[in-house]
């Protein structure tokens, strides 16, 4: 009985001390006179008090952790919020931001939780998390070709519900299901259809936000500036955008998609080299995004490159073939490799679920977590054959699980005005560039290890990317670019991500910023920030 007591013992010790130091890690201190403003604030119909969780309550870590998505920040020692507000009404959302502006309280919005740096849920100050994964509902009008979609939705109950109602409608947004659409279509968003149809941003017709006063307004009463601020340049700068009233798009009862893999022994860099030359300039319908890894050769017990080329057409599959056939036959794309399918279901082939399994799948808020680290990069002109080969060299001498994916442009995205919206990389570029890699062990070190891998491989391509600034994709958030220390520190602070993120829209953003919300409330590392009280800011 003895050793059976060392052995439980033994055994729950760790899980103690794990669970000691996380509850040490949450600001447990909730300021006293938050709770009391929250429920005088409550709307008499629709009390706030089911949806406040301290981390004295039980479901406290469950309703944290559910919607983190990068376990970096999922450790016992990452800062937890004070309180978190899982909002199942409007008024919840105007009580929080009142009683938190008066008492001077950092506020975190969260709706699906993908940002890559856990900006929506992590803080280095005492904050609380405003979640909006309860305000979710969507209403698809297929007459007038619309639909009114809350934040708290994810973008696979977005399609779920468009193809629910109709088989020749989609939405050009991700192909990540679990992904919130406040953040993707506040941030500007893209999909398999951008070429086609833009970015999820270009096609939203009205929203409904929240202002700092706590008044509830429409994209007439919040006027043109602060509309075209909240359709890419990151409504958490400015609002809580509550709602969004997308377009629909046409599209095929069938589509095609397919997946082509070549190493370099079976011509990649040649291949890869002749994509650039052609993946912007294609039918427009046409989509085909270059991934480049490297992976075991089984042959030489080595490692090679690989580059993989994933298409989606909106259109049949004899047609497609007989597009590439003329203008990328390289690829040596065969009708066996491709698959036609419905709109919805190309979603969950680009998601590597199984062609043919039900619809409903889309529904599941639950994706795999890994740590993770992303960065960004924009290409202009194309690299040489010799450089790919390069690059893959590069990757192999790493000797890590790097990805870069390579996004064509070309279509519908040269011909929108950089100006739009306050996502600017238009016309000029011929691919964007995500740098990802995942990990399964915890620790800082390993943490620290595989950040640097990626940071190693960014500094190697600088030569092939955009310059002055070397832009990056607001969408995946990379504080390597720089902080804005919650939103505390300088407007110069906010130059050194804002510019490569927005370009020259950054000034307008910030003018924006500074007339609706002059003092800075909705802040976070990388938010918009206002200008200094100086004339020549005016």
């Amino acid at each position: 009985m003895a050793n059976f007591k060392s052995s439980n013992l033994l055994f729950f010790t760790p899980f103690l001390l794990f669970w000691l130091s996380w509850l040490a890690s949450a600001s447990t201190s909730v300021p006293h006179d938050f709770i009391p403003c929250l429920l005088e604030n409550s709307h008499p119909s629709h009390p706030i008090s089911p949806a406040i969780f301290t981390p004295n309550n039980s479901s406290f870590p469950s309703v944290l952790q559910s919607y983190i998505r990068n376990l970096r920040f999922n450790t016992s020692s990452t800062r937890k919020p004070f309180l978190i507000i899982t909002a199942l009404h409007e008024s919840h959302i105007q009580a929080a931001i009142v009683c938190a502006r008066n008492l001077n309280l950092q506020m975190k919005i969260r709706s699906g939780g993908h940002d890559y740096e856990g900006v929506s849920y992590v803080a280095e100050v005492p904050f609380f998390i405003l979640d909006m994964f309860n305000l979710r509902k969507i209403e698809v009008d297929i007459e007038n070709e619309t639909a009114w979609v809350q934040t708290g939705a994810t973008l696979g109950e977005v399609y779920y519900n468009i193809a629910h109602k109709s088989k020749v409608h989609g939405y050009p947004a991700g192909v990540c299901p679990t992904v919130g659409v406040g953040g993707h279509i506040s941030g500007g968003g893209y999909g398999n259809m951008m070429r086609k149809y833009g970015l999820t941003v270009d096609n939203v017709d009205d929203a409904l936000i929240i202002d700092v006063n706590g008044r509830l307004l429409d994209r007439k009463a919040m006027g043109d500036d602060l509309f075209w601020a909240i359709r890419g340049g990151g409504g958490a700068s400015f609002a809580v955008v509550l709602s969004y009233k997308i377009k629909l798009v046409r599209v095929p009862e069938n589509v095609t998609v397919f997946s082509v893999q070549r190493t370099l022994e079976q011509n990649a860099s040649c291949i890869a080299s002749r994509w650039q030359q052609v993946a912007d300039k294609l039918d427009n319908g046409v989509f085909i995004r270059l991934v480049m890894d490297v992976k075991n050769d089984t042959k030489t017990g080595g490692k090679t490159g690989r580059a993989t080329f994933n298409g989606f057409f909106l259109g049949d599959s004899d047609r497609l073939v007989s597009i590439l056939g003329k203008s990328f036959p390289e690829l040596g794309l065969k009708k066996s490799d491709c698959n036609q399918t419905s709109w919805v279901q190309s979603i969950l082939f680009w998601t590597n679920i199984p062609l043919g399994t039900n619809d409903d799948v889309l529904l599941s808020r639950t994706p795999t977590v890994n740590y993770l680290k992303r960065k960004s990069d924009y290409v202009k002109k194309p690299i040489s054959k010799k450089g790919l080969e390069r690059i893959w060299g590069r990757m192999k001498e790493l000797d890590g699980p790097l990805m870069l994916t390579f996004n064509p442009y070309g279509g519908r995205m040269a011909e929108i005005p950089s100006t739009a919206t306050p996502f600017p990389h238009r016309a000029g570029n011929l691919a964007k560039i995500q740098y990802a890699i995942n990990w399964n062990e915890a620790g800082d070190d390993v943490a620290n290890y595989y950040i640097g891998l990626t940071r190693k491989l960014y500094a190697y391509m600088t030569p092939f990317v955009s310059k002055n600034p070397r832009e990056a994709f607001f969408n995946y958030k990379d504080l390597d670019l720089g902080i804005n220390h919650n939103g505390k520190g300088s407007y110069f602070e906010g130059r050194a991500y804002g510019v490569k993120y927005f370009k020259g829209n950054f000034n307008r953003l910030v003018k924006i910023k500074t007339r609706v919300d002059p003092g800075n409330f909705f802040r976070n590392e990388q938010s918009i920030p206002v200008l200094p009280r100086h004339p020549r800011f005016g």
